[in-house]
C-alpha cells in the first residue's frame, strides 16, 4: 500500500498531457499502465479473497483522479484483507481456473504475485516517464521504505 500511496503523491503533480502521453510500450502511456495495476489487484484480491467479483476496467474511460483514487482504495482494501488473515488462512491454498492458466497456490503466493506484478509495472511507468520528460520518480524501494518507516 505505501508503495501506491507514494507513486500516486508523485504521479498527481503531473498534468493529464503527461500520464496521458502515449509512447511504444506493452501498455503505452503511464495511465493506462496505472488502470492495468489498478485492474490487475482487483483482479487478485477477488482471488484472496474467494470472491468472484472484481472490475476488469477493461474499454472503461480513463479519468486520472479516478484511477487514482481507485488504486489507493484497493490498496487499502488487500491490506486489510491481509491483516485480517490468520498465518492459516494465508497458507489455504486456493485453485484457478481461467481462460489464461491454471494453478493451485497459497494465498501468501498470490499475494507475491500482486507485489511482483505491480513492482513490474511500477518500474515501467518510470520508464516511460523517462522517455517523455518526467525524473524525478520517487523512491519505493523496499530499503528505503523500512528507513523512512522506522522499520527493524
Amino acid at each position: 500500500m505505501w508503495v501506491n500511496q507514494q507513486f500516486v503523491k508523485w504521479l498527481s503533480t503531473k498534468s493529464d498531457e503527461l500520464l496521458f502521453k502515449e509512447i511504444p510500450s506493452s501498455y503505452s502511456s503511464i495511465i493506462k499502465t496505472l488502470n492495468h495495476i489498478w485492474a490487475t489487484e482487483e483482479y487478485w484480491h477477488s482471488i484472496i479473497a474467494e470472491t468472484s467479483e472484481f472490475d476488469e476496467r477493461e474499454n472503461v474511460e480513463l479519468i486520472t483522479d479516478e484511477i487514482l483514487k481507485g488504486l489507493l482504495n484497493r490498496s487499502t482494501l488487500l491490506a486489510e484483507l491481509i491483516k485480517s488473515f490468520t498465518e492459516k488462512e494465508l497458507s489455504k491454498k486456493v485453485k484457478i481456473e481461467s481462460p489464461w492458466f491454471q494453478c493451485d497456490l497459497s494465498k501468501y503466493e498470490y499475494l507475491l504475485q500482486v507485489v511482483n506484478h505491480g513492482t513490474y509495472h511500477r518500474g515501467q511507468i518510470v520508464t516511460i516517464g523517462r522517455n517523455i520528460g518526467i525524473t524525478d520518480a520517487t523512491n519505493t524501494d523496499y530499503n528505503f521504505y523500512n528507513v523512512v518507516t522506522g522499520q527493524k
